[in-house]
């Protein structure tokens, strides 16, 4: 009996779907690849005196690690485009494009402080397909798959159940260096904000491990003004897929254009929103 053509989008979905699996598993190896080279040179504190020394050392970690994502990820999609800086922001042109952070946290490496990563995330059509966060430090390795779920060494992860704002942990990353005044006075006014309402409040780079931990449960609500693509499109489908709520600040659809953004279970986000919208 010839296929129905709804049987023949399901047979086509379901190729897609075991093809996306296998780039998902070699994505695995490719970022553990990069993070066990990372690691081995992670411990004593690099010293810099001016702001060119400190480029060269965080280049000297990004290109280590890209040497080895780049090929290996390049031929699991070659049609894929790549994404040169991980501190681009904006919408990407349509299709297939990989969005990696080399070392998520590099500063943080290069200060022998624990919290950094490996990420690499395929995004189609400006949404995450598919993701990986490494912490080579713990051997820990997060993944989301969309329509498949968020995962912590193959175990399932989801948000939490917290439906109080006052009895939740939450998290923000500061703005960079050379931010904008106005976004950096505007994270400051957010965290006083945060400080009346919640439990407590973390302040810390890098934003992809705060979002694993709000994937996870551990945490209750992420929150960010401005932010690259390579900060948020990891966190953005490991909460989705663990069952989080995204948005921006003001509670509206977020996109990579977006000028704010909000990660929270969902009992918390409706607080989250009025929290970050009350102006001091």
């Amino acid at each position: 009996m010839p296929e129905t053509p709804q049987t023949t989008a399901t047979a086509a979905a379901f190729t897609a779907a075991a093809s996306d699996a296998d780039v998902l598993a070699q994505t695995v190896i490719a970022v553990q690849a990069a993070g066990s080279a990372l690691r081995e040179r992670f411990g004593e504190v690099v010293r810099y005196e001016t702001r060119e020394q400190l480029m060269r050392a965080l280049a000297a970690n990004d290109d280590l690690a890209l040497d080895i994502l780049r090929p290996r990820l390049t031929r699991l999609r070659p049609e894929a485009g790549w994404v040169e800086d991980e501190l681009d922001g904006g919408a990407l042109p349509a299709g297939e494009w990989w969005v990696v952070d080399p070392a998520e946290g590099n500063v943080n490496h290069l200060h022998a402080l624990p919290e950094w990563a490996v990420t690499a995330t395929l995004v189609r059509d400006n949404q995450p397909l598919l993701t990986v966060v490494h912490l080579p430090l713990t051997g820990e390795t997060y993944t989301a798959l969309a329509g498949a779920g968020a995962h912590l060494d193959g175990r399932p992860l989801h948000v939490s159940r917290t439906a109080d704002l006052g009895l939740g942990i939450v998290a923000t990353s500061q703005a960079r260096p050379d931010e904008d005044e106005e976004v950096v006075r505007r994270v400051g006014a957010s965290i006083t904000e945060m400080l009346f309402d919640a439990l407590v409040v973390r302040t810390a780079v890098p934003a992809t491990l705060h979002l694993a931990n709000v994937a996870a449960g551990r945490t209750d609500v992420f929150w960010q003004f401005a932010g690259a693509r390579a900060d948020l499109l990891p966190g953005t489908l490991l909460v989705r897929e663990a069952g989080g709520r995204i948005s921006d600040a003001e509670g509206r659809p977020w996109t990579p254009q977006s000028h704010s953004f909000l990660a929270a279970a969902p009992g918390v986000h409706a607080q989250a929103v009025s929290t970050l919208s009350r102006r001091p």
